[in-house]
């Protein structure tokens, strides 16, 4: 059997052609996805930027319960291992002078005052403070202010 060599090159070039569309399609759609990285985000606000300071301070207080919890528990183990070794008749090694556990007690929340947002969408005639009761009554004005009819 003698083998056509012109299948062979045809063969040869379409790889070539599938390699080179490769090579120009991949970049592009890279390039066209990599665009949407830049993108800016807009500013926090300032109810997420409190949100996201209390879960700091909340992290950070149960980084220290961790560790103090951590704390406890090497002390209960150096001391049940002083006990047993004093028990087996063994010599106790001498304890290592450390700071004593410091305990973070229970979590107190950062409270920080939200400012007062008028009543009003126009916040023209709001007072300073929040609401405390309805902004109109059906009563007349004079009955309001007491004189008779």
């Amino acid at each position: 059997m003698t083998r056509n060599r012109s299948s062979g090159l045809e063969g040869k070039c379409q790889q070539f052609a599938v390699r080179a569309a490769v090579r120009v399609a991949v970049p592009l759609l890279l390039a066209m996805f990599a665009t949407s990285i830049f993108a800016k985000l807009p500013p926090l606000t300032e109810d997420a930027k409190a949100k996201a300071a209390e879960a700091a301070a909340k992290a950070a207080w149960t980084d220290k319960v961790g560790l103090y919890q951590l704390c406890a528990a090497m002390d209960r183990t150096a001391d049940a291992y002083r006990k047993s070794t004093k028990a087996a008749g063994k010599n106790v090694p001498v304890p290592v002078a450390m700071p004593p556990c410091a305990d973070p007690g229970p979590y107190v929340a950062q409270v920080t005052p939200t400012a007062s947002k008028p009543l009003e969408a126009s916040g023209a005639h709001s007072p300073p403070g929040m609401a405390v009761s309805p902004p109109s009554t059906k009563a007349a004005a004079a009955e309001i202010a007491g004189s008779k009819k």
